[in-house]
């Protein structure tokens, strides 16, 4: 059985739907089996269980202040901290730990094939909260005796989307969407219910895992795979010399500019992620994005 965390939010639902009654139970603010906020308070959990999923946290966003950028710490770090406090209480402890992560602890705004050894250099609030709740995790682990898994992941991709790509199919919904200089670079992606199907199988083994589904889908064909699906032409071009014209006056406009030089140096350049390892110890087999993926 499954102790779920984050069961409200977009991985959590499709674990959900992918893992159905194995999931015997959930930790949230609302709306779960057991309702608290783990930000500032400890679980009051009762049950026994084999394995706990921990997917609740604060999604990557830039944070506009010292109170939202403590935020990060305050969920993914403190939340992590008073979990694993409530589970010290259960009679007996879990088998399995999996902790949802993110390849943002590697600090890389662009490169290729970045893997698990690759150092952890993150320097913004988000990624440095992983950082610090993979070793809570990892240590918590290793005192009790409990197989430890830690899945980085990239970009999830899944019907009704949140972030990044909800803001693309909203942009190429209204037709104000644009790809930059072609549209060529490639980053990393991830169906969320191939995420959901490994967890079982990674709980028997554990370890530090990137998880992707090694096409890495460019701007470009990701933007038409949706533009087909809600009947919309292929998107618009911005060519190169001219969005980097854009992102300059950007950078004299402030954080309000839809377009910076930060920005256009992530949109023109790959960032992916090598889950050779996952490939090889977890059998992963994972569906391509472009092939499968359904905006809703």
């Amino acid at each position: 059985m499954i102790l779920l965390t984050g069961a409200t939010g977009f991985l959590g639902k499709t674990i959900i739907k992918e893992l159905g009654p194995a999931v015997s139970a959930s930790v949230g603010r609302s709306d779960s089996t057991f309702n608290v906020d783990l930000s500032r308070d400890i679980a009051r959990i009762t049950g026994q269980y084999e394995i706990v999923v921990h997917a609740a946290g604060k999604a990557h966003s830039v944070p506009k202040n010292a109170d939202e950028r403590q935020m990060f710490f305050d969920v993914n770090v403190t939340g992590t901290a008073n979990l694993l406090k409530g589970l010290e209480q259960l009679d007996v402890l879990p088998k399995a730990f999996v902790f949802i992560s993110s390849v943002a602890v590697y600090g890389m705004n662009t490169g290729n094939a970045i893997d698990e050894n690759s150092p952890l250099n993150a320097v913004d609030a988000y990624g440095k909260s992983k950082i610090e709740a993979e070793i809570i995790v990892s240590n918590w682990c290793l005192k009790h005796g409990i197989v430890c898994s830690i899945l980085r992941l990239p970009l999830l991709a899944g019907p009704n989307p949140p972030g990044n790509l909800a803001a693309m199919i909203k942009g190429l919904e209204k037709n104000y969407y644009f790809n930059i200089a072609g549209g060529t670079a490639r980053k990393s992606m991830v169906l969320a219910s191939d995420v959901a199907l490994i967890i079982p199988v990674v709980a028997k083994i554990g370890g530090i895992y990137n998880l992707t589904d090694g096409c890495h889908p460019s701007f470009s064909e990701l933007s038409i795979k949706i533009a087909e699906q809600l009947g919309k032409a292929k998107p618009m071009n911005i060519p190169y010399g001219i969005a980097s014209l854009i992102a300059k006056i950007g950078d004299l406009l402030g954080t309000k500019a839809p377009l910076n030089s930060n920005k256009f140096k992530k949109i023109v350049t790959d960032l992916t992620f090598d889950d050779r390892k996952a490939r090889e110890l977890l059998k992963w087999s994972p569906m391509p994005v472009l092939k499968e993926f359904l905006i809703e």
